[in-house]
């Protein structure tokens, strides 16, 4: 049975999209290792179809924990046996290469982001200037990969002439209960961080008559909460922190609109189509997101969302609250983002995963 290892940085809890993808892949016969780091807050692993690795390290954050990481991560997979591995992202990158060529195996890059181009970095010269240098050197050297947009992969063809594949990350379509909603709720769920609009998004709370509930953790949580105090919005604003996938899929139905801003800063930002647009629609939930290219193409589909052509403290506050008291286009959005579930979904996506690898790992 053929073996693949992937790598993250994370501690496997929480990242949906390479939980489907390895089920996906040992459901069609592989056998699968997922490597990522435990952190002082994890949880327990749950029991997986696939095999699940997590490295201690000393750092956690900066320079000396992405060294460090990389360099605990060079010495446990040197020893163990694989017939392909696949870096996720940049910060990964570095040991996959050189164990691809230890053991003349198949090298895949999976790019869940066009990583040079987030914030955290574009706002960090000198720092991101060292990942340039790792991306220029290492990523040539990957033929093979994909990544989760038309945009991006197209990023990467104009600037390092890769021609990667498009594997969406889309959510498993799973029957879901509609509740009836008893009481109007904005939710934001996905990663806390930077660019994400926040600072738009509280201020404009201060003339939104409604509560907002924000799922999940991530590195602008402290500036959100300084936020959220400095506008006097702490009745209005709920943190709930990191939450499951089943816990999600549990609240988003109960709300009224989903909110999805993002910050037009850099490539990653306009070319990505982050999960909670497609986790908002599978709730059957209304959003209001960004005017950008991957959410243009669904949307001209399927009118799951209202766009917003740019950031703007007013913008955002009045078209919320047009949305909110609106209920004929709150129903006509949800009534098609139950129709649209049933397409982008990842019973049909995982066919192009699987076909990738089957090309690079035929199966005996």
């Amino acid at each position: 049975m053929k073996h693949i290892y992937f790598t993250v940085t994370n501690d496997l809890t929480y990242d949906q999209r390479m939980h489907r993808i390895c089920h996906s892949l040992v459901n069609a016969g592989y056998m699968v290792t997922l490597v990522g780091r435990v952190l002082k807050t994890s949880k327990p692993l749950t029991q997986q179809s696939f095999f699940q690795k997590r490295l201690r390290c000393f750092f956690n954050k900066g320079f000396l924990f992405y060294a460090e990481y990389n360099l605990r991560l060079f010495f446990y997979l040197l020893f163990q046996r694989m017939d392909a591995i696949c870096a996720i992202d940049l910060d990964t990158i570095l040991p996959c290469l050189l164990i691809s060529k230890i053991k003349s195996i198949p090298r895949i890059y999976d790019a869940h982001e066009y990583f040079t181009e987030m914030k955290e970095l574009r706002t960090r010269p000198k720092v991101q200037r060292f990942w340039k240098s790792i991306e220029r050197f290492a990523l040539p050297k990957f033929d093979l990969g994909y990544t989760v947009s038309d945009g991006l992969a197209e990023q990467f063809k104009i600037h390092y002439k890769r021609n990667y594949k498009t594997i969406r990350n889309l959510p498993v379509l799973k029957p879901i209960q509609l509740p009836e909603r008893k009481q109007k709720f904005l939710l934001f769920q996905g990663a806390v961080n930077e660019a994400r609009g926040f600072e738009y998004l509280i201020p404009a709370m201060k003339n939104i008559p409604y509560q907002l509930v924000i799922c999940g953790d991530g590195n602008f949580m402290q500036q959100l909460k300084v936020l959220i105090k400095e506008n006097g919005v702490e009745d209005k604003v709920e943190l709930k922190g990191m939450m499951t996938p089943e816990e999600l899929r549990a609240i988003a139905p109960l709300a009224t609109l989903g909110l999805g801003l993002a910050e037009k800063e850099g490539l990653n930002q306009y070319y990505a189509l982050p999960n909670k647009f497609t986790e908002y629609m599978h709730a059957g939930l209304p959003q209001l997101a960004m005017d950008y290219p991957e959410y243009q193409k669904i949307n001209i589909q399927y009118f799951v969302a209202v766009l917003l052509n740019r950031l703007d403290v007013s913008l955002v506050a009045d078209t919320i609250n047009k949305i909110m008291e609106d209920d004929t286009l709150l129903q006509q959005m949800h009534e098609n983002a139950l129709k649209a579930r049933t397409i982008f979904c990842w019973q049909q996506e995982e066919k192009k995963l699987i076909h990738f690898y089957q090309t690079i790992l035929p199966l005996e």
